[in-house]
């Protein structure tokens, strides 16, 4: 029989599958909303630099939320508009893997700075008058330090155990970007250890800080409604919106992408592809808007800073 398998030197990314005609018309939004990702989370991260009024904790988190935002949000859009307008689908083998690394690192960076935001606003409301004692800035870069190890540690086997397979079946992508399991799967080989391993990880990351996460909006949900005034029940209320906001976009998007590659059999591969693209594109383009909208000191440097120019 002939050998059908190959080892590639470069992948070929589809797009969106099925929508290969519309891939112009596909761009505009993409486009859009990249653009308007980038410049909030620039926006946001120099106006928190440059005030000394946001150079408190809640900022710091927010600034180095923006930060990942800006690099995730870049780190896969540039090559799917370079596939839509000019048909540019190749990309070579290591290139894929990087991409793969870093798309996988910054969503899971992501995830714990939301853990940590959840954490800063549970001590804030739960314990204020220890707040400043507890949450400083050695802390901070402690905890920023821990989720970039976390990822690297666990997005980099990813990396080894695919180049540990002897051959592929295509080096055709139906995909926008190199996605972990779409890369995997073309796999002419067994594959169930980078399935496995993949559920670790998706456990370990998104499982454990979603659970802390609620475990710490339970706490402050009780400690807020046990609070004697509604004026002061609504003031805290308020400083955990924007949070609550962030984290629900980023995590149903990242729950649906996840089971829908995995169980989703029954969904159309554009709808899912088109899915897993906004999951990566929207949460950066909303988190500069809610914090610039319901946070009032940042709003306020932000016409500080317009007036100026």
């Amino acid at each position: 029989m002939m050998n059908l398998t190959f080892y590639p030197t470069y992948f070929l990314l589809v797009g969106i599958p099925g929508l290969e005609h519309e891939h112009i018309w596909i761009s505009i939004p993409f486009c859009i909303i990249y653009i308007f990702a980038l410049l909030g989370n620039i926006m946001v991260m120099v106006v928190i630099i440059t005030s000394p009024r946001l150079h408190q904790p809640m900022f710091i988190f927010v600034s180095m939320l923006a930060f990942d935002d800006g690099l995730l949000c870049t780190s896969f859009a540039p090559k799917i508009l370079s596939i839509f307008w000019f048909k540019n689908r190749a990309i070579s083998f290591n290139g894929c893997l990087l991409q793969m690394f870093f798309i996988h690192s910054f969503t899971s960076i992501e995830s714990g700075f939301l853990l940590s935001m959840a954490y800063d606003r549970y001590i804030a409301i739960y314990k204020p008058l220890q707040y400043s004692s507890i949450i400083t800035r050695r802390l901070i870069t402690r905890l920023a330090i821990v989720f970039v190890v976390r990822a690297v540690v666990l997005i980099g086997p990813f990396l080894v155990m695919i180049k540990r397979f002897p051959a592929f079946k295509t080096n055709v992508i139906a995909h926008s970007y190199c996605e972990h399991m779409a890369v995997v799967k073309l796999a002419a080989a067994d594959i169930r250890v980078n399935s496995i391993y993949g559920l670790f990880v998706a456990f370990t990351v998104v499982g454990v800080d979603l659970l802390f996460i609620f475990f710490s909006y339970i706490m402050i949900f009780n400690t807020v409604f046990s609070l004697p005034s509604r004026d002061a029940r609504l003031k805290a209320f308020n400083t955990c919106t924007p949070h609550m906001c962030v984290f629900l976009s980023f995590y149903s998007m990242a729950l649906f992408s996840y089971l829908s590659h995995r169980y989703g059999e029954k969904i159309p591969p554009d709808v899912h592809i088109i899915f897993s693209d906004i999951y990566l594109l929207v949460p950066p383009m909303l988190n500069p808007l809610v914090y610039g909208i319901k946070t009032n000191q940042i709003r306020e440097e932000i016409w500080k800073l317009i007036k100026k120019h």
